[in-house]
């Protein structure tokens, strides 16, 4: 072999290792999927992603059908089963609850972060867990219920009470936007009971906002601190939509988690 030709060759090399220990490097930050929850959609993720993208995470929004408890953790875990590395999966308000089932056996979910989320223990409702505590001004913004084929309903948030209930330190222009595109969560969904806690035997960390109107502050303190929450972040004059008002400090919660 000429000498050009070997330096050819030895430069290509070097380059394919180079390559290929970066690749090697990347793999080792797990893969982010985001679970949203009811009245909201994969875009209330859009300032997390930008964080965690920036940052040099895979991410993965997945549809949440929010059709109920077991159907949408069957969809979120053939997200979580494509994956071939290791996961932390990311749930806001219904979509806690969504997590905790889709996440159970699920050998490559090394964390769960729960976002202003519902950690339900067998037996128990996102509707239960609302109740628990007082604080919910959520019922009575409810709009009268859509009927479903089979006698089921969809909730809707009333879009002029929307801004304050679910998005109160989201600006009102956007808030209003948000309340036009809600999707809705059946009522069958949220009666559900749990029939798996994988917070029992996967670690957590919690966020939420101390100025939540959907589910109590209360409420989401009590549920971290029985599946024994790694950190619980709150945030002061936050509402239920804390990855929308403060994207920064969700990320920042997520990467720790990713880094454990």
């Amino acid at each position: 072999m000429s000498k050009k030709a070997f330096a050819i060759a030895l430069a290509f090399g070097l380059t394919g290792l180079t390559a290929a220990h970066a690749q090697t490097h990347a793999s080792t930050k797990p893969t982010v999927v985001l679970v949203h929850g009811a009245f909201a959609d994969s875009s209330s993720w859009d300032g997390v992603i930008a964080d965690l993208t920036r940052d040099g995470y895979h991410v993965v929004a997945a549809a949440n059908p929010l059709r109920g408890v077991a159907n949408d953790a069957a969809a979120v875990r053939t997200v979580i089963n494509s994956i071939a590395g290791p996961v932390i999966l990311v749930g806001h308000s219904y979509g806690g609850a969504v997590i905790s089932a889709a996440a159970d056996g699920a050998g490559n979910v090394k964390g769960l972060v729960y976002v202003a989320a519902f950690a339900p223990e067998v037996g128990e409702s996102i509707f239960d867990l609302t109740g628990k505590f007082p604080g919910s001004t959520l019922p009575p913004t409810l709009d009268k219920p859509v009927d479903l084929p089979g006698g089921a309903h969809d909730l809707y948030i009333q879009q002029d009470k929307f801004p304050a209930q679910f998005a109160a330190d989201v600006p009102l222009a956007q808030a209003k936007l948000m309340a036009v595109a809600q999707r809705p969560l059946t009522d069958a969904a949220g009666a559900e009971k749990a029939v798996a806690t994988s917070w029992k035997a996967i670690p957590s960390w919690w966020v939420y906002g101390e100025a939540d109107r959907n589910i109590p502050p209360a409420a989401m303190k009590w549920m971290a601190e029985r599946a024994q929450a790694k950190k619980v972040v709150t945030v002061p004059g936050a509402s239920h939509v804390v990855m929308i008002s403060h994207p920064h400090e969700v990320a920042k919660l997520i990467e720790t988690a990713a880094a454990n």
